[in-house]
């Protein structure tokens, strides 16, 4: 027997009660009468910023206007023409290196915790992760409630595999102080469509 094993056994041996799995169709998540008012409040307080994309307005002008100073802008998206990189044909994640900007698009949000649906779309999804900046590009009638909902909708593609963004990257581990950009983006707008 493996020492996890054993380990794991002498937990059983000392289990009083025992409780079923709860059924995940018997629990509700939480809900709000505007999803939409909900995910933009959340996106705040985690550190993010939401912008809406007036009908008629320029994609890449917002863009550049959201971030005057950036020189490389990475992006698949056909829509984004200011890119400068593009994660399909970047050749490695290290090529990404140096991204200003990445834009990138998700499939729908969640109000509870403003975690944003992110499968992978692009060859090298390092442009997730290794930009400053990130702008994320968001249907504002594909929001969710919650993660209830949110699990329900998740699909991969042929890369399989995804991941949820919320707000900037953020730590506060050391010396319990707070330090925007430690693992990914340094800050993160949500861009309604």
């Amino acid at each position: 027997m493996s020492k996890k094993e054993d380990i794991l056994s002498k937990y059983r041996k000392n289990i009083r009660q025992k409780f079923d799995m709860p059924r995940l169709d018997d629990i509700e998540g939480i809900t709000y009468p505007d999803p939409l008012e909900q995910f933009i409040s959340m996106t705040k307080s985690v550190g993010g910023k939401v912008v809406e994309l007036k009908p008629g307005q320029d994609l890449n002008a917002l863009i550049k206007e959201l971030y005057p100073d950036a020189k490389e802008i990475a992006s698949n998206l056909p829509e984004v023409t200011i890119a400068t990189r593009n994660p399909d044909t970047a050749g490695s994640p290290q090529a990404l290196n140096g991204t200003d900007v990445g834009v990138i698009r998700g499939v729908f949000g969640v109000a509870e915790n403003a975690c944003v649906w992110i499968p992978q779309t692009m060859e090298e999804k390092a442009v997730c992760f290794i930009s400053e900046n990130l702008i994320i590009l968001l249907k504002k009638t594909e929001i969710v409630n919650n993660m209830h909902e949110a699990y329900k909708r998740i699909s991969f593609n042929d890369y399989g595999y995804g991941t949820f963004i919320s707000g900037p990257s953020k730590t506060a581990d050391i010396a319990q102080v707070l330090v925007m950009g430690a693992q990914a983006a340094r800050s993160a707008t949500v861009v309604l469509v």
